[in-house]
């Protein structure tokens, strides 16, 4: 696992950068994306590479790493990738998959026609979880309807309004599906992930902090800003 610690704004033009590579030496790159507030700045990066011809995304293949349950579509991680990235570059809609009560169970084996992931783009919860991988999610999950904790509403209360609006089940790729990509970059900046960035790094590789899970692939490249990375 490498760490590379960067301020806020080099860490997603960083992470772009990343992406940017791998999708010049494979345009057909399968690319598992999450969504919100830490993809937002990462999605602006590409888009802005895109516009400066550096970046081309109408080959790649998308594959949305979670999906709330039954939430209006403008809430939803599927508008998140639409706006921030289908919109402002040439990235195809047919060419995006994205978690629904109609496909979950199928997810997977989309996933592994298209040809497996080559490269998920994460974050980390404040309890360590990955994608909505939450704390006890076995390591040989598949993609599964997860119940959402306290914590991870609470987390993304200000998204919704307040804690009860956050729905309580999300669909989500599995560790095994995510720790299976043959690239991983992991991103987090502020100092409420300190605490999960210095676990997923130095816990135990076990169902307690979900996070911890990514110390067993070889190629996982974190990013973090130097308040996520206090503890280390």
């Amino acid at each position: 696992m490498k760490t590379i610690v960067t301020n806020s704004d080099e860490l997603y033009t960083r992470a772009a950068a990343r992406i940017a590579e791998q999708l010049r030496e494979k345009p057909e790159t399968v690319l598992a994306l999450c969504a919100g507030r830490t993809m937002e700045p990462l999605f602006r990066a590409l888009a802005g590479l895109y516009g400066e011809g550096k970046v081309s995304l109408s080959g790649a293949k998308v594959f949305a790493v979670t999906e709330y349950e039954g939430i209006p579509p403008d809430q939803s991680c599927r508008c998140a990738i639409e706006k921030g990235l289908v919109g402002p570059t040439d990235l195809k809609p047919e060419n995006c998959r994205f978690l629904c009560e109609e496909n979950w169970q199928d997810y997977d084996r989309l996933i592994d026609e298209a040809g497996g992931l080559d490269l998920a783009v994460l974050g980390i919860g404040d309890n360590g979880h990955i994608g909505y991988n939450e704390p006890a999610t076995p390591y040989d999950s598949r993609t599964h309807r997860q119940k959402l904790t306290d914590a991870t509403r609470r987390q993304n209360a200000a998204v919704f309004g307040s804690e009860e609006a956050v729905p309580e089940y999300a669909w989500t790729m599995g560790i095994k599906t995510l720790v299976s990509a043959r690239h991983i970059l992991v991103l987090a900046a502020g100092e409420e992930k300190a605490q999960p960035v210095f676990k997923m790094l130095y816990a135990r590789d076990d169902s307690v902090v979900p996070a911890a899970f990514l110390q067993l692939p070889m190629n996982v490249e974190v990013y973090v800003d130097p308040a996520a990375a206090a503890k280390l």
